[in-house]
């Protein structure tokens, strides 16, 4: 009902602006209203209109999903975990200004600087359609500030975005089919955290699935969460395979797989390009900062 009303509100919403541009033509017309506040209000139509049939690809059941996100650090040591670590900030800056609320599930800090991996979970509206096509491989190409000799580097890290099932998808999981590990939580929390075997690792022996969870101090509770990540993961993959069989005559059309550079970020050239939809933005601070819808949509809109 959630979904269905906030569409209807959405047309409601944009057939007023339409409604308000024709009585302002008409004043127009009539000499009572400017060229300039014409012009004003169209703009705000077209906006209304570009918003709606962007939403309008967001139709997958998925789409309406929470999310949880996932960055690993590739090959290069410090410099890919201190890149980690920038993506991590970017994603919970888009999140924070989007409206969604973060909560960080897990994390592994580099040796020197950075973090060699983390998952954070991300709930607002529409999280998982906005976010699903940042699947891949992220390219970072800077002069090092960890090089004494100040090269240019390059550095890689991977993103996956995993849907966050809810009560309405039913996920059966074998309670044979697991193995679960506990450990001692790696990150900051205070000494109960570090010092009980608090934080859980899941594996699903059928499909090599492994879902980990540290974040809360009683290991309960992680287990809960550490399952229904686990069955996100479950669905997600699912959810590929379907995609896979539908689309595997399409053989030029890239997947969202591990592997895939996606987007290269040049920062001395102050360039952001991504190679699938090639929207590119010259103001890296801004893209480093959370402003990541232009690439979202422009993928969701190539992607449909």
């Amino acid at each position: 009902m959630k979904g269905h009303k906030n569409w209807v509100e959405n047309y409601n919403l944009t057939k007023a602006e339409l409604d308000e541009l024709e009585v302002l033509h008409e004043f127009y017309r009539e000499g009572e209203a400017t060229e300039e506040e014409l012009n004003t209000q169209y703009e705000k139509s077209l906006a209304k209109i570009d918003d709606l049939e962007f939403r309008s690809t967001l139709n997958k059941e998925e789409d309406e999903l929470n999310c949880y996100l996932e960055i690993n650090a590739g090959a290069g040591g410090t410099e890919s975990c201190d890149w980690s670590a920038m993506l991590l900030r970017m994603y919970m800056m888009w999140a924070e200004k989007s409206g969604h609320k973060v909560k960080l599930l897990n994390r592994v800090d580099g040796d020197v600087a950075g973090v060699r991996s983390v998952e954070i979970e991300i709930k607002g509206s529409y999280t998982y359609g906005m976010l699903k096509g940042e699947n891949g491989v992220h390219r970072l190409v800077r002069v090092s500030p960890f090089n004494s000799q100040g090269k240019r580097m390059t550095s890689f890290a991977s993103v996956f975005v995993h849907p966050m099932i809810d009560d309405s998808i039913e996920i059966d999981v074998n309670p044979a089919d697991l193995s679960w590990d506990t450990f001692r939580a790696s990150g900051a929390g205070g000494q109960h955290v570090n010092k009980t075997e608090s934080a859980v690792r899941v594996r699903h022996l059928p499909s090599g699935i492994v879902a980990e969870c540290q974040e809360e101090r009683s290991q309960h509770l992680n287990r809960d969460k550490a399952i229904q990540m686990l069955k996100s993961r479950l669905y997600e993959a699912e959810i590929k395979r379907r995609a896979e069989e539908k689309n595997k005559v399409e053989a030029g059309k890239m997947k969202n797989e591990w592997g895939s550079q996606i987007r290269s970020y040049v920062l001395d050239d102050r360039r952001v390009k991504d190679h699938r939809s090639n929207h590119t933005i010259n103001n890296t601070d801004a893209v480093l900062n959370g402003d990541l819808d232009g690439f979202l949509k422009a993928f969701l809109m190539v992607d449909t």
